[in-house]
């Protein structure tokens, strides 16, 4: 096995495609149906199932091995930047995932300020659901994922606390009220995000002994906001989903008041690259973490 093998077996795993990693890696489909065969028969197991209509999968064993060809290939890079690094000249890459609302406000600001310091430095963007970046961080398919911390999210700190809102139609008659209790929600049809989305949601309900009335479940804010303006429920969402609001949603304060925190996780720091540490420390320094801040909208 070599870096170059390495790789092409972890970009198989994510393109689920023989074709798509060999043009990647410059290879031929069958140079590459040449080299998988070749290591399975050197390993004695199977890593990848083929199949010509759901495209490439990995076995079991094959899952738990490409997360140990993850490590070794975020090891090489360590000492490709460690040399760079004695050189004088940050280089490297970073893999940032994040959910949409996260990654719209934070990851173009944090790239900016990186590129005027460090502008060798790479950076590739995936964005998924909250769940689906802590899966990414766990299998190191991603050096950084901004996310909201769950029982399963370790190596992390907070990024940024933005407020929870009470969302309706303009015209609903709690748009009248200047505060929204969990009690004003009872038997309103609600739309509700999943995903990992819901947790600070669904504690700001049980605060008050109260269970919402949940009509749809949905994974995108956009859609939650024109479900709104068709009369379709109410929704209690988050500040930096609300910073571009249509025309005919009125946004309301909670009482009491809540929030949910944006982490920033990573794997163990001791195992990050250089570029990874370089990234975490921008962030930290421009994003200073603070429990009470100006609302970034108006209400």
């Amino acid at each position: 096995m070599n870096r170059s093998l390495l790789q092409l077996i972890v970009s198989i795993s994510e393109t689920r495609s023989f074709t798509i990693a060999g043009e990647k890696m410059n290879m031929t489909q069958p140079a590459v149906s040449r080299a998988v065969t070749t290591l399975e028969r050197e390993l004695g197991v199977t890593l990848l199932i083929r199949d010509r209509r759901n495209g490439v999968a990995l076995t079991p064993v094959g899952e738990r091995i490409v997360r140990i060809f993850r490590e070794i290939l975020q090891g090489y890079d360590k000492v490709d930047q460690e040399i760079s690094s004695e050189k004088g000249v940050e280089t490297g890459s970073v893999r940032i995932g994040a959910f949409p609302v996260a990654s719209s406000y934070f990851v173009p600001k944090l790239i900016s300020r990186i590129k005027k310091l460090y502008p060798k430095l790479e950076f590739s963007i995936v964005e998924g659901t909250i769940t689906e970046v802590q899966s990414w961080l766990d299998n190191r398919q991603i050096d950084v994922g901004l996310l909201i911390p769950s029982d399963q999210t370790s190596h992390s700190f907070p990024l940024y606390r933005e407020g929870i809102y009470a969302v309706m139609r303009d015209d609903h008659p709690l748009a009248k009220k200047d505060v929204i209790t969990p009690q004003d929600l009872r038997g309103e049809p609600m739309l509700l995000w999943k995903a990992g989305y819901e947790p600070p949601v669904l504690k700001w309900f049980e605060s008050a002994g109260e269970t919402p009335r949940v009509e749809y479940i949905l994974y995108n804010y956009r859609t939650s906001l024109q479900m709104i303006l068709a009369g379709e429920g109410l929704a209690v969402m988050s500040e930096l989903s609300l910073l571009d609001l249509p025309q005919g949603i009125a946004v309301k304060r909670l009482s009491p008041s809540a929030y949910r925190d944006i982490h920033m996780a990573t794997g163990p720091v001791e195992d990050c690259t250089i570029a990874v540490k370089t990234f975490i420390d921008v962030a930290r320094k421009s994003f200073p973490f603070q429990a009470e801040h100006a609302p970034l909208i108006d209400v």
